[in-house]
């Protein structure tokens, strides 16, 4: 029977009146602990306050910026006394800047926030978590092999703000490959010295591991027509290890490639073998744990056949091709189509281009695979997903997420299906941000 919607009257829906003179004035908290998405809980009055940069056990005088039925937001005035896991921000943009919410503790102490996340996410969820909670963690610093970066007024680079969307021009990025940064510096100076109707809203930038190649994207409203080819050729004196631009037009939230110069893919080397990644295709973002990711997800696998569904270029479906007689690696994102392909060309698996839900529902009452991963975006699986593959009752399965809450959602199904967890790794391939990705192995 459908529950009758609750009304609340105006008095229930205002914040008590102690509460909201409070909120006009600093208040003296004690911050409790981290919760997923960056900030810290604390309580005025026994409401929830969620702070960013303070660290569990500190105590601080923050001042409420927001304020909503049944929680606020605040932001720190004054550290009283700090954490001892508190330290200097390698970045100068830290806290401005929207790209990192943990650079002011030290690395061993992200990692223990990050695991205590994850064991309340998932057992809030309704998921038990084993006693243990592996972690695979590398260079906290220079790990990322892809940047977006969006230009100021000046039309100098930066990233959005961590309380807005205005763009914070940066000098530096700790977190990314330099040669990244360095290729965005020159960018910017390049569409300066085109002067072009108007300037190009973002742009991404991508390189391999070994920053030996880079690709570009150049985003525009439309308005902008950089001159591609021109652009390209002044670019490579300055970065020789770019490969290929390509501008992208988005309208009302679609993108579109209008123009392209050089090449379209470059060759990442991972997992001892060389992937394509073709433009707007998905690859893992740290560039110093994609080895170690890959035989974390893949470790202990072997059989007649596996399925790598939600497989992006193959990372892990190439892998797999060594370890199983036939693998079947399914993938809708049209970006991913011929690396794809081309990844697994030689091997014995093969390529479907499909989406997993579509190719799920064709396979339910069909074959039985012997081992099937799962890396699906930060929405989840979903539930017919689920029940899907609940149906399909492969021995083995192995959940890679970026997002805990759908994990622990998604988790909560497969175990009720009659799947029950072996182990759990938090791979940290966010450093100094909330982020977190975590492999799950599934067992019937």
């Amino acid at each position: 029977m459908k529950k009758r919607a609750r009304s609340f009257s105006r008095r229930e829906q205002a914040a008590p009146k102690s509460f909201q003179q409070s909120a006009a004035t600093p208040q003296f908290v004690q911050i409790e602990k981290p919760v997923y998405g960056g900030a810290f809980l604390a309580r005025v009055e026994g409401k929830a306050v969620f702070v960013p940069l303070a660290l569990p056990g500190e105590q601080a005088r923050v001042r409420v910026v927001e304020e909503k039925r049944g929680y606020a937001t605040a932001e720190v005035e004054e550290i009283v006394a700090a954490a001892a896991e508190r330290v200097a921000p390698k970045c100068k943009h830290f806290g401005a800047c929207g790209g990192c919410q943990y650079q002011h503790a030290n690395y061993k102490a992200q990692i223990e926030m990050k695991q205590g996340i994850l064991r309340e996410t998932l057992e809030r969820g309704g998921v038990r978590a084993p006693e243990q909670i592996a972690v695979l963690a590398g260079d906290p610093w220079a790990y990322r092999n892809r940047i977006r970066l969006a230009f100021d007024a000046e039309g100098r680079p930066g990233y959005r703000g961590r309380r807005s969307h205005a763009v914070i021009a940066i000098d530096e990025c700790p977190i990314a490959a330099p040669l990244l940064v360095r290729a965005a510096f020159s960018a910017a100076e390049l569409f300066r010295r085109f002067a072009v109707a108007s300037r190009p809203a973002e742009l991404s930038l991508f390189c391999d591991a070994a920053q030996s190649s880079m690709l570009a994207s150049v985003f525009t409203d439309g308005a902008a027509r950089v001159p591609l080819t021109d652009y390209f050729d002044a670019l490579l004196p300055q970065i020789p290890s770019l490969r290929g631009v390509e501008l992208v037009e988005v309208h009302q939230g679609q993108s579109r490639t209008v123009a392209r110069a050089g090449a379209e893919s470059l060759a990442y080397r991972a997992a001892g073998f060389d992937y394509r990644v073709d433009q707007g295709a998905f690859f893992q973002v740290n560039r110093w744990l994609v080895d170690e990711l890959v035989e974390c997800v893949t470790a202990g696998l072997h059989g007649g056949q596996a399925w790598d569904l939600f497989a992006g270029v193959g990372l892990f479906a190439r892998k797999l091709a060594e370890r199983f007689e036939r693998v079947i690696a399914v993938e809708s994102a049209p970006a991913a189509k011929a690396p794809l392909k081309h990844n697994l060309g030689g091997t014995n698996a093969t390529a479907v281009k499909a989406t997993t839900l579509e190719f799920l529902r064709g396979a339910a009452n069909g074959e039985r695979p012997d081992a099937i991963i799962v890396d699906p975006p930060r929405t989840g699986l979903g539930a017919e997903t689920t029940e899907l593959l609940g149906r399909i009752s492969a021995p083995e399965m192995v959940y890679v997420s970026c997002d805990p809450a759908t994990l622990a959602r998604d988790l909560r199904a497969l175990v009720a299906a009659g799947y029950a967890i072996e182990r759990i790794a938090l791979a940290d391939l966010f450093p100094q941000t909330f982020h977190l990705e975590t492999v799950v192995k599934l067992r019937r």
